[in-house]
């Protein structure tokens, strides 16, 4: 029989919390459907998660359970590529200062000095903050890898895949293929996105930063403007270069992260 270690201990005693904390918000959501204060189950994602756990049929019901592990990868996936997009797209503005200037001319341009707003339509008229966040993402996709698996024979090039299999899709590996984005494609060049995606590279599907298709990451809409409002906010008060004692030092660890941290030098305007 193992001991457990207290790192052991500490992450189970998080977990309880974690998930009593979604048990109180789900329950919550419950309540307030069954005592007539929210008309229906609402068209967000906890509302969907609760329409599926009440269905009648129960080929289509979901447990408890499922719709706490839904939460918690909601909540974790997005908090954790969010952060690292928002941290590399730092750190390459910090390098290129030109097109930092470029980005904040931008902001002023939309906003002057006010609060980016949400409510009005200049968030999707930031056309060199957006070029600026593909490339990011380009170069460094939250994802290394996408899992799929095969439910009907397909061919694939030279290759028959046969029903039942697990497939891995790289993103890292087609966001670098010179073939798809040319001979610089280890280069920061935000523009190669002037015209969008689309004309971006040879094969649109080689960029695959939040997936496709029926599975692409439901939160990436509200993951590139939580990005955009922060960096705006930022770009409104401060310049900002990367620190000396910065070591620039990517790993993959279920996403693409710098090892040693960030460190950035931030200058008041």
């Amino acid at each position: 029989r193992f001991t457990k270690s207290d790192g052991e201990r500490e992450a189970d005693k998080l977990d309880h919390e974690i998930r009593e904390s979604f048990v109180t918000i789900i329950r919550t959501r419950k309540e307030k459907i069954n005592n007539g204060q929210l008309d229906g189950f609402e068209s967000d994602y906890l509302g969907l998660l609760v329409k599926a756990n009440q269905e009648n049929y129960e080929n289509k019901r979901i447990s408890i359970n499922d719709v706490i592990d839904e939460c918690k990868t909601f909540y974790f996936a997005g908090q954790e590529t969010t952060m690292n997009l928002l941290t590399w797209t730092m750190i390459l503005l910090a390098i290129h200062t030109d097109w930092q200037e470029n980005v904040r001319k931008e902001v002023f341009g939309l906003f002057g000095k006010n609060n980016p707003d949400t409510e009005d339509n200049n968030i999707a008229k930031m056309k060199t903050m957006t070029m600026v966040i593909n490339e990011t993402l380009r170069l460094y996709p939250p994802s290394v890898d996408l899992h799929r698996t095969v439910t009907s024979s397909v061919r694939l090039g030279t290759f028959l895949l046969p029903p039942a299999i697990d497939i891995i899709i790289p993103p890292l590996a087609t966001h670098h293929d010179p073939k798809l984005w040319g001979e610089d494609v280890h280069l920061f060049k935000p523009d190669r996105f002037c015209e969008g995606v689309t004309n971006a590279t040879e094969n649109v599907n080689g960029y695959l930063p939040f997936g496709m298709g029926p599975r692409i990451c439901v939160g990436v809409n509200f993951s590139i403007i939580e990005v955009k409002l922060a960096i705006s906010m930022i770009l409104q008060c401060y310049s900002f270069t990367l620190s000396p004692t910065y070591v620039h030092s990517p790993i993959c660890y279920m996403t693409t992260r710098p090892q040693h941290g960030v460190q950035i030098i931030l200058h008041s305007l």
